[in-house]
């Protein structure tokens, strides 16, 4: 043990607190064995010695003195450092910080915290206000610890009069050390005092009496003058003992009686004087607990027990050292909640109806949990979470931080085979999946779902919530606005839209200087380069700081982006399908000048910052991805970025809020979270690497995060494989491909499916022939996912037509095909209780050794990699680029971009660039009409075939068409 506690044990022998107050000094000196106190033999000391030559007469037969103080708090404080040393040696960077809120001049009791904080390794922070400070001032300061991340403890060094209830109540019971507050005093009452904090005065009294070797089975204990939690504290501790215990007021008229029958009193509050110290029997033990004899406020001189009577106990610096073994214990729970665990989760109940209502009907009919409860369930703490209403919350990206040493858990992955206008039931699976690892199973696990678009949701798809007794709730809040993340990155999106044509319209219209001059204005007489216009000069290879020392070419190259308009990539946005925005002319105002130009809306889930948003693993990120998005280029054919124009800055600002992950609970009360929704053509069709970090973060290592990739295997599962995973570092453990008796009778021949439209009779009756021809592309798809290395379970999404000998068909060929297991799934009609037959399958598959791989190496040319993917993955036996795709390949990468990945745009209908052709098309060429690139976030996304940019439209992926 390092000197530091015997130092603080002769400091407080020694120390001279300024002005009167000296009681506790001397009782500091009992403890140290130190010199005389105040009065001769008459201090604490005094008392102790004559007690101590009294033992024999005043203490009965058997009866022990007291063990040394500084030996019980050595232990406590040496217990202290070594837990703490225990959990440093996981986190070295965990060091534990106690506040205490002090009103007055106390530096006696200020350095002893100071000191035994020190010995055991934590940090003291002290707040001192004035001594006459009112309760709404201290009030003030507990808000303002209680909120602070930093402080993990805190503890109230003021006056008796100020213990009000409402200050007492104003500490957060997760910091309150000395277990004041109601909740504290709550857990102890009902038994749980493993989870709460104790008074470290009473747990000091019992120490004291223990180590004393005092049986405490059967004594009567006196508690006189104490109050509030003290009180109550005092009594549940020696309850517990099996001791029967008393209070009394100093003025209740039975005191004298109450002293002479006591074995123990404990002094809540000064003796006063009209109380002789002879109604205290010889051998009664004494504990001074009032609150200005343990802050040192009680003189010599005050009324007291002292003298040649009973002596009254040290306890103060034993219940210093307990409040910080009260710290320490609570940061070893802290740190273990914060390792894996089961959560503790109140699912929500479900009662099925038969026939099933309609989702909207479901959706409300279920009353979700306060979202702040459900936070708390899954381990995320008050300060890392952002809540909007009562249903909805963001998660703040602090927690990767605080989880960064936690294991993940398990990745699984949904995708689908080729679907059908209609689509399948990806998020259905999903959430029926969770909805039974976690409500039916006990298993850890969260949903990570891509938010849906307002175009899908007023047009022919709908909502993208789930459906029957699988969904997300709210659905409405859900599908339409959430928190504004799509709002924020349309607002990003258009702003940067329109800085392209007002710098263009400036260059058009200003010399060089006046265009150098409004740039790099003057600010108050100083004129100075903001960072990222730093960051331009050093791309030019201008290495000037000072803005009056750039030549006039230099001025001239700074101020001039030179775009060429028709080489602009950039659209603005809006979340609506509007076709009559789909080509529109700008420019048109007087104010314009003659500046117009041919211009579209796309979607605003279409807009690169959607991809970026997805993306992104930090803030930082996605600054540096918004800065480097290509929108243009300039006349002599180099890309221009929004770093170029400037407005990284504000992108960031209006993105702050979309970066953090939304949380929301399914219908039966389990976790989810709702984040970014780039479409899965010309983007990647997955949601947000953060939500998935987070996710996997918060079930633990043996929990399970599921997410969802768009459309079939072949696109959107590739693209999470190729992209996401390359960009994200994440692992995943296990393909859960969906499909669907309907869409594998359409895959063998069966009639057309069209949305709005009722199904033909081959698939509302038994059908084998169909159900066997086409899971020709139910095969496909999984040799596909085992190009990865990823094990395969086929969950059938079952509907009300299929048949048993369907069932069985399918799930026997699917096994056949290669997939680790096939299981039919019932949660639309039913909730997670369907698909636990399917959450078994993917945690049996989940336990094997993942042998994941990419398809390709970014490092090959564009035209290699999209070659790779057309042939390992859609089965074309070549690919054939336009002269446009050929010279946009070129110029990419002569620029530098030819090392991406590649995001290939392609109808969802089919494995080919032909909607019609179905089951497993052959012999087929893959035409590549145009390549685009989103660097920022990025990729190289060519455009297949005819499909065009998605400006307006119609979605039909989900079961929105035909209900089940």
């Amino acid at each position: 043990m390092s000197a530091r506690l015997p130092l603080v044990l002769r400091q407080l022998g020694r120390l001279q607190p300024p002005g009167p107050p000296r009681r506790l000094r001397e009782l500091c000196l009992a403890s140290s064995g130190g010199g005389g106190g105040c009065g001769g033999g008459e201090g604490l000391l005094g008392q102790r010695r004559l007690r101590d030559t009294q033992a024999g007469s005043s203490r009965g037969p058997g009866s022990r003195a007291p063990p040394a103080r500084d030996s019980i708090v050595r232990d406590v404080i040496q217990n202290s450092k070594e837990v703490l040393s225990l959990l440093q040696g996981k986190n070295p960077a965990f060091k534990p910080v106690l506040a205490i809120i002090q009103a007055g001049d106390d530096n006696l009791m200020q350095e002893v915290n100071q000191n035994l904080a020190e010995e055991a390794g934590l940090n003291i922070a002290h707040i001192c206000l004035p001594a006459d400070s009112s309760e709404d001032e201290i009030i003030d300061e507990i808000l303002k610890i209680n909120e602070d991340t930093r402080i993990h403890g805190l503890a109230l060094q003021i006056s008796e009069t100020s213990f009000s209830n409402k200050i007492l109540n104003a500490l957060k019971p997760e910091k309150d050390v000395d277990g004041v507050t109601d909740v504290n005093l709550g857990k102890l009452v009902r038994g749980d005092a493993h989870e709460c904090f104790v008074s470290p005065v009473a747990r000091a009294v019992i120490e004291l009496l223990e180590k004393s070797g005092v049986n405490l089975d059967g004594k009567k204990i006196l508690v006189i003058g104490a109050h509030g939690s003290l009180e109550a504290t005092l009594q549940c501790l020696f309850q517990r003992k099996g001791s029967m215990t008393m209070s009394s007021q100093w003025k209740t008229p039975q005191l004298q009686s109450k002293l002479h029958e006591a074995d123990i009193v404990i002094l809540g509050s000064p003796k006063p004087e009209e109380i002789p110290l002879s109604w205290i029997q010889p051998g009664t033990t004494v504990f001074n607990c009032s609150h200005d004899f343990l802050s040192g406020k009680l003189g010599c001189s005050s009324p007291g027990i002292h003298g040649t009577g009973p002596i009254a106990e040290d306890v103060s610096l034993l219940a210093a050292a307990l409040r910080i073994q009260n710290m320490v214990s609570s940061r070893r729970r802290w740190f273990c909640e914060q390792q894996y665990r089961r959560w503790r989760l109140h699912c929500l109940k479900l009662q099925p109806l038969s026939p099933v209502p309609s989702d909207i009907e479901i959706s409300r009919a279920q009353t979700p949990k306060a979202v702040d409860i459900l936070a708390k369930e899954i381990g995320l703490l008050a300060d890392e979470i952002e809540i909007y209403g009562k249903s909805k919350a963001k998660v703040r990206l602090s927690l990767l931080e605080r989880l960064k040493d936690q294991a993940d858990g398990k990745y699984v992955l949904v995708a689908g085979i080729t679907p059908t206008p209609l689509g399948e039931g990806k998020s259905t699976v999903t959430i029926g999946l969770v909805q039974a690892l976690t409500a039916h199973l006990n298993i850890n696990s969260f949903a990570c779902l891509r938010q849906p678009s307002q175009g899908p949701t007023f047009g022919v798809k709908g909502g993208a919530a789930g459906g029957g007794y699988a969904q997300v709730i709210p659905m409405e809040e859900f599908n339409l606005h959430l928190t504004g993340d799509i709002h924020a990155i349309t607002a990003a999106n258009n702003l940067l839209a329109a800085a392209i044509d007002t710098r263009i319209l400036h260059e058009n219209t200003q010399t060089d200087k006046a265009l150098y001059n409004r740039l790099v204005a003057s600010v108050n007489g100083v004129r100075e380069f903001s960072k990222i216009q730093l960051a331009r000069l050093k791309k030019l290879g201008i290495n000037k700081t000072d803005p009056s020392a750039l030549t006039e070419e230099e001025m001239r190259k700074f101020a001039r982006l030179d775009i060429d308009p028709s080489t602009i990539t950039w659209q603005r946005v809006m979340d609506t399908n509007d076709r009559f925005l789909r080509k529109i002319t700008i420019g048109q105002g007087n104010t314009e000048k003659g500046f117009s130009r041919q211009a579209q809306f796309d979607i605003a889930v279409a807009s690169e910052v959607m991809a970026v948003l997805a993306l992104t693993d930090s803030l930082t990120d996605m600054k540096e991805r918004l800065g480097r998005m290509v929108v243009a280029s300039d006349r002599n054919g180099q890309p221009v970025t929004t770093g170029d124009l400037g407005v990284t800055g504000a992108l960031t600002v209006l993105m702050k809020d979309a970066i953090k992950p939304n949380l929301m609970q399914t219908l039966e009360g389990t976790p989810v979270f709702v984040h970014a929704g780039p479409f899965a053509n010309i983007a990647h069709g997955n949601s947000s690497v953060l939500a998935d970090k987070i996710a996997l973060k918060l079930v633990g290592e043996e929990g399970y995060v599921v997410t969802e990739a768009g459309f079939g295997a072949d696109i959107g599962m590739e693209k999470f494989f190729n992209i996401k995973c390359r960009a994200s570092g994440l692992v995943p453990s296990v393909v859960v491909l969906v499909a669907t008796v309907r869409a594998l009778k359409m895959h063998g021949g069966g009639p057309s499916v069209t949305a709005g439209v009722p199904l033909k009779k081959e698939y509302t009756e038994e059908n084998l022939q169909l159900v066997a021809d086409g899971c020709c592309n139910l095969e496909k798809q999984i040799q596909i996912a085992q190009l990865f290395g990823v094990p395969v379970v086929v969950a059938l999404n079952v509907f009300r037509t299929d048949t048993r000998a369907e069932i069985d068909l399918v799930c026997e060929l699917a096994k056949r095909a290669g997939a680790f297991n096939a299981v039919p799934c019932y949660h639309w009609s039913i909730g997670g209780k369907g698909s636990v037959d399917l959450a078994q399958a993917v945690r049996e598959a989940a336990s094997k050794k993942s042998r994941f791989q990419f398809l390709y190496d970014v490092q090959l040319p564009i035209v290699e990699k999209i070659r790779t993917i057309a042939q390992a993955v859609y089965g074309a036996e070549d690919i054939e680029l336009s002269p446009e795709a050929q010279s946009k390949i070129d110029r990419y990468t002569e620029q530098g971009f030819g090392n991406l990945p590649i995001c290939m745009a392609k109808t969802h209908l089919s494995l080919s660039h032909q909607p019609d052709k179905k089951g497993v098309p052959k012999d087929f060429i893959l035409p590549i009409s145009d390549v685009r690139a989103s660097i920022g976030a990025g990729f190289i996304y060519p455009l297949v075939g005819t499909v065009g940019n998605i400006t307006a439209l119609v979605y039909t992926e989900g079961n929105r068409g035909q209900r089940h």
